[in-house]
């Protein structure tokens, strides 16, 4: 015997972009409900270093780029949600840190670079004179230039945790035997699948949406979409603990002609309250391919180039792979801004970053709007009958360390 039960929508993701949009379409009075396979944010949200930027790292050629002005206003939308004022209320969330830094050191390089960076964004990057310094940079034993960003730096942890608050009900564990779809009707819309304790489930829904990150690919195939392409760039991401690191959180552009920042620098605490630097950056996309020694290595020397005045020959060291994943769009090109992709009653999105999550939800909502798809008026109380288990929260990285 099957059971068969309806809604309006189904969220397959639970990261911040899967956790946004069920927030915004529940609170807009959608039906919706997510599934999990694994834990909320345990993919590439927890991995991410929390940094709501307004894209100078895509100003650096000296050029407004597409990508730049693309997210050139989401700060300001964020901070409207963390103090309640935005679309979502996202006040419990943790700010790490209020602004960002972006550090040169004295080659002719690396400050025509910041430079070129900082016209481009139209005054919205500051000089810090040198008396103004933080305390970290006040020790410099090198010359360099500071700039202060209109950037912050949320916990991507404390994020997770307060968009699921607001759902508890509506966000459940995968079943381990996983989804798959079947056509329901002659205009190809698809109905989910699934087998939970001994019982079929099918399920179906006005609009799926696939928020998976990388997951996005098996969810794909399950469903037999041929339009959506997904692809993933690989990042060997460097964490580093040791004794009183001060709480930095700061870019530090190299002295070569790449458009990435050699290392971007992030604070966290770890689950004994120590100080966790996190180093993203042109570290994390070269490092692709290196063994765990050598990136370690590669990221010893950065942080001595960058940091010559720092003693880190006590810190603990390691690192970890992580897949960015994106739309493939254009013969391997990746969007410049938040994408989905609609296939009759299917949907495929992609933040494309964690900053642009909000321009992700509402384009999706604009999109139910424009396809005329309205709220149930009855809300169905079927959900407690299918037996599914609830999604558990994820952890950071440095924190599944401690625990394993």
């Amino acid at each position: 015997m099957t059971l068969r039960y309806s809604t309006d929508i189904v969220i397959f993701g639970g990261g911040v972009a899967g956790l946004w949009v069920l927030n915004a379409v529940r609170s807009a009075g959608y039906q919706a409900i997510l599934f999990e396979k694994g834990s909320l944010g345990g993919g590439q949200t927890l991995a991410s270093q929390g940094i709501i930027h307004g894209g100078l790292k895509y100003a650096l050629q000296g050029a407004l780029s597409s990508a730049a002005q693309a997210i050139a206003d989401m700060p300001s939308r964020w901070r409207a949600c963390l103090d309640g004022s935005g679309e979502l209320d996202l006040r419990g969330t943790r700010v790490l840190s209020d602004h960002y830094y972006m550090w040169s050191s004295a080659s002719l390089r690396s400050k025509l670079k910041t430079f070129l960076g900082s016209k481009s964004l139209r005054g919205r990057v500051e000089a810090v004179a040198p008396d103004s310094y933080p305390p970290f940079f006040q020790n410099a034993c090198v010359r360099g230039s500071l700039y202060q960003l209109p950037d912050f730096v949320v916990d991507s942890e404390s994020l997770v945790e307060t968009l699921a608050s607001k759902q508890k009900g509506a966000i459940f564990c995968l079943p381990d035997s996983g989804v798959s779809f079947e056509t329901s009707d002659q205009q190809g819309d698809r109905v989910a699948v699934f087998t939970h304790r001994g019982r079929s489930i099918s399920l179906s829904a006005k609009r799926f949406i696939f928020t998976a990150g990388e997951g996005n690919e098996s969810l794909i195939k399950a469903a037999r979409l041929s339009t959506a392409k997904t692809q993933t760039r690989p990042l060997n991401m460097v964490y580093l603990k040791q004794r009183d690191l001060p709480q930095l959180y700061v870019h530090c552009i190299g002295d070569t002609f790449s458009l990435t920042p050699r290392l971007t620098v992030t604070s966290h605490q770890d689950v004994k309250g120590e100080t966790v630097w996190y180093l993203g950056g042109e570290i994390a996309e070269s490092g692709v391919g290196k063994s765990e020694a050598e990136q370690i290595t590669a990221a010893k020397y950065a942080i001595s180039k960058a940091f010559p005045w720092l003693d880190c020959s006590s810190a603990e060291w390691r690192c970890f792979m992580i897949n960015r994943a994106e739309a493939n769009i254009n013969n391997n090109h990746r969007p410049d801004d938040a994408y989905f992709l609609r296939d009759k009653n299917m949907i495929v999105a992609w933040p494309t970053k964690l900053t642009l999550t909000p321009a992700l939800a509402e384009r999706i909502l604009q999109n139910l709007i424009a396809d005329k798809i309205s709220p149930s008026t009855e809300a169905g109380d079927w959900i407690s009958n299918a037996g599914f288990e609830l999604a558990r929260l994820g952890d950071s990285h440095w924190n599944l360390e401690e625990s394993a």
